[in-house]
């Protein structure tokens, strides 16, 4: 049997894509973290781009493989390996679900943007591009509890690790992101349920991600005082 090491970083969303679809096929692997403001050698050695995560494949004959880019190693995984098929079978179908993975790409972007804003403006900008997002999203989705119904995918993958970051920003401030749209709310609360959403991050994930936004000086924990209070 194939050995497959996650190289990971703690609050990576990216990562945890790989981490959840490697669950949901119940396929085992070795968790390496590294950190990508002291990139060790090795690391920049096999990762062209300097990122994570990377999926290491040791074969039955001792040489490895490496692949990189998330989408890549997603896709991968639900093809290469056992489990159930987490695309689906009908090419315009899984050329639809591809096209939302890209969207839900985009969406980090904004996201990554809304955590990092250090005043008002900035924040309430990326809120606002969020918001208009997610009405998009509203507006495709099935009747749940997943993305396209009652079969968990890679689109579901995708999205579970943005809404994370809500359960851990709503704790500051409410963005008003989801206001007005029930089945974005009721997707979130399935993806939130499900044990390889759960256990794609470590226990100490939002002890981690309060740290980030204060040593970003981050609008977001600035104006609460979050991180100060929870250390008093």
């Amino acid at each position: 049997m194939q050995k497959l090491t996650l190289i990971s970083h703690h609050l990576c969303p990216y990562v945890q894509r790989a981490a959840i679809v490697l669950a949901e096929k119940d396929i085992p692997f070795e968790r390496v973290y590294v950190d990508l403001s002291a990139k060790p050698d090795w690391f920049t050695t096999i990762s062209p781009l300097g990122k994570v995560p990377l999926l290491v494949i040791r074969r039955d004959d001792g040489n490895e493989a490496v692949i990189f880019e998330s989408a890549v190693i997603c896709e991968y995984i639900d093809e290469a390996l056992s489990g159930p098929r987490l695309h689906p079978t009908d090419p315009l179908d899984r050329a639809g679900h591809r096209a939302w993975m890209e969207f839900g790409s985009a969406v980090l972007g904004d996201v990554w943007g809304l955590e990092t804003a250090r005043d008002e403006a900035g924040y309430l900008a990326k809120a606002a591009a969020l918001a208009a997002k997610f009405a998009r999203v509203e507006a495709a989705l099935d009747e749940g509890p997943f993305f396209s119904g009652d079969a968990f995918s890679l689109v579901d993958a995708v999205f579970a690790p943005v809404f994370r970051y809500f359960d851990v920003f709503d704790t500051l401030s409410d963005s008003h992101v989801f206001d007005g749209l029930p089945k974005v709310g009721a997707w979130r609360r399935s993806l939130a349920s499900r044990a390889s959403v759960k256990n794609a991050v470590g226990v100490d994930y939002a002890e981690r991600l309060l740290e980030f936004l204060d040593r970003h000086d981050a609008f977001l924990v600035r104006e609460t005082g979050a991180v100060q209070r929870s250390a008093a």
